[in-house]
């Protein structure tokens, strides 16, 4: 499959159409919304389905199967990785039939962390004291924010429970994911729909780097999985998680550290370019990349 049908296919799926839609229902102005807790509560299920789903994928895999992907993963990411991004992208290989390493949740988890970190103590210590916080202030709020405490506590139920215990929750964590996750896109489609005037203040060096940064990573995901001999499907998630830009977490933490910062600028970067760029062309071009770079 070349890039153009790879392309037609994610434009087509459900889920990037429905994200179209709540992106058009904003330009239109309709009174179309999703009330907020339904909102969170669809947050929760989609962060705790894809630790619970790869925690128990872990089970029965020796550390020693996936420690230069992690490695890999580590050096290839751009900031806080996006868990919607990486379930779109599950998705995507779903519909393909393309499987997947068992521990690329484990690669989502251990990426959203460190990213933060770095980038606060790259701003430094006496920037986040002007702010009015803290270290220890932000790396609680990081530690104990639910993105984190979600993907975390699942994949250690899913590990302990094992395959059979995932099994039993299968009816409510594993068919309607793809469902839930095209309502929740719908909604990411209404946010970013409301942010796309802020690209008028954002200028154009921004929204260069909020696309060609991501694609360059990507490619490099891509690159780097296939020398720790991932498969197409292990390269193409690495490949969208290094692309992919937190919206959840990141934001979260930033706004506890450096609370002076502009949303109209992070938020736009991640959440009105980069996010749709590897929705709709990202994972296509990695998945292609992919298949052209991985042996068959």
């Amino acid at each position: 499959m070349d890039i153009l049908n790879s392309l037609v296919l994610s434009l087509l799926s459900p889920m990037v159409l429905a994200f179209i839609l709540g992106i058009v229902a904003s330009l239109i102005r309709s009174d179309l919304k999703i009330p907020p807790e339904i909102y969170a509560a669809m947050t929760i299920y989609l962060l705790f389905a894809i630790g619970l789903k790869g925690g128990a994928k872990l089970d029965g895999v020796a550390f020693t199967d996936f420690w230069k992907p992690l490695v890999a993963a580590l050096a290839a990411h751009y900031g806080s990785v996006s868990a919607v991004t990486f379930g779109e992208a599950l998705a995507f290989l779903e519909i393909l039939q393309v499987s997947a390493e068992p521990y690329v949740a484990a690669l989502l988890a251990v990426m959203e962390v460190p990213a933060i970190i770095v980038a606060i103590f790259l701003v430094g210590k006496a920037t986040i004291k002007a702010g009015g916080g803290s270290i220890r202030e932000v790396l609680r709020e990081l530690i104990t924010s639910k993105s984190i405490v979600l993907l975390i506590g699942g994949m250690v139920i899913g590990l302990l429970a094992g395959k059979k215990g995932a099994e039993q929750v299968a009816p409510l964590f594993d068919a309607p994911f793809r469902g839930v996750l095209t309502l929740f896109l719908l909604e990411v489609g209404l946010v970013t729909g409301r942010r796309l005037g802020d690209l008028k203040h954002a200028g154009w060096r921004l929204i260069v780097f909020a696309t060609l940064m991501p694609f360059l990573h990507g490619v490099l995901g891509v690159w780097l999985g296939a020398l720790c001999g991932m498969s197409v499907g292990g390269a193409t998630i690495l490949g969208t998680l290094a692309a992919s830009a937190s919206y959840i977490a990141a934001p979260a933490a930033v706004r506890v550290a450096l609370p002076t910062a502009s949303p109209a600028i992070y938020l736009t970067a991640s959440l009105a370019l980069t996010f749709p760029f590897n929705v709709i062309f990202g994972i296509p071009a990695y998945y292609s990349f992919a298949r052209w770079l991985v042996p068959a």
